[in-house]
């Protein structure tokens, strides 16, 4: 089963995508933006679980759930790679990014219909090629009669609206919603660049659409096909789980890459 973070692991490094799918090493390490992301996410998905059932949880107990969960899954093993930035800067990092976008959206009244929704996309039946995918948030705009997929991201960067019309994961996702609500429906691509307080939207015709599961299609087959598997060295390989075993910077690692 294919998603998209995987697809786009081949695409940055081939060996890391080898390391990882291939022959599935286990690695302790993760990125401090890694536990960033996840305590997040995790925060939202709670406070919309509660809007769903009524309830709007206060602030306070929004920033106490973030805390525990950073709390629980920080260790040793986590890696940060800024040398100007400490897991405290990191940690409340998180907590403004929180508070900012409560302020800015309560009463949290879009409608949301569900959180971390779970979907499958059926590329190529004949063939058995599938994606699987986890939508942050799936809203119903009753006014417009549109369905919106939210995506929070919690890195710095912020692409051009360029990028983001090209953008795969979400309009991947966007195929499965047809699939279910019905091809003539509108669906609006949205992220929260938390970071920066912006939202921005895109959306793909159902042409454009066709189009890209072609060419995911393509790219699933290249990937299968593949038998050896390069290192693609870059400024990514600070924060790659699999640095300190990679031929790029470690020539003594006796590990078999390709």
């Amino acid at each position: 089963m294919y998603s998209h973070s995987k697809l786009s692991t081949f695409e940055q490094c081939s060996l890391k995508y080898k390391y990882k799918y291939v022959d599935k090493i286990k690695v302790l390490g993760k990125s401090v933006e890694a536990l960033l992301g996840f305590a997040v996410h995790d925060v939202l998905e709670y406070l919309y679980t509660q809007v769903k059932n009524n309830k709007i949880p206060e602030l306070d107990e929004i920033i106490m759930i973030y805390s525990n969960t950073w709390k629980d899954n920080y260790n040793e093993n986590i890696v940060i790679v800024k040398d100007d930035l400490t897991e405290k800067d990191y940690f409340n990092k998180g907590v403004q990014f929180l508070i900012d976008y409560y302020m800015k959206h309560k009463p949290f009244t879009d409608n949301t219909l569900e959180t971390e929704k779970r979907i499958n996309i059926v590329l190529d039946k004949l063939n058995n090629i599938n994606l699987i995918g986890y939508i942050d948030r799936l809203v119903h705009n009753k006014e417009k009669d549109e369905y919106e997929i939210h995506d929070y991201k919690t890195s710095n960067s912020m692409p051009s609206q360029q990028e983001l019309d090209q953008d795969r994961q979400l309009a991947l996702y966007s195929i499965a919603i047809k699939e279910a609500f019905g091809h003539d429906k509108p669906v609006i691509l949205v992220w929260h660049y938390l970071a920066h307080g912006i939202k921005v939207t895109s959306s793909r015709t159902n042409s454009q659409l066709l189009d890209l599961k072609n060419q995911t299609i393509e790219l699933i087959k290249k990937i299968e096909s593949t038998t050896i598997f390069p290192h693609n060295k870059s400024i990514l390989c600070n924060w790659c789980e699999y640095k300190t075993m990679c031929s790029a910077w470690n020539t003594e690692y006796k590990y078999k890459n390709h």
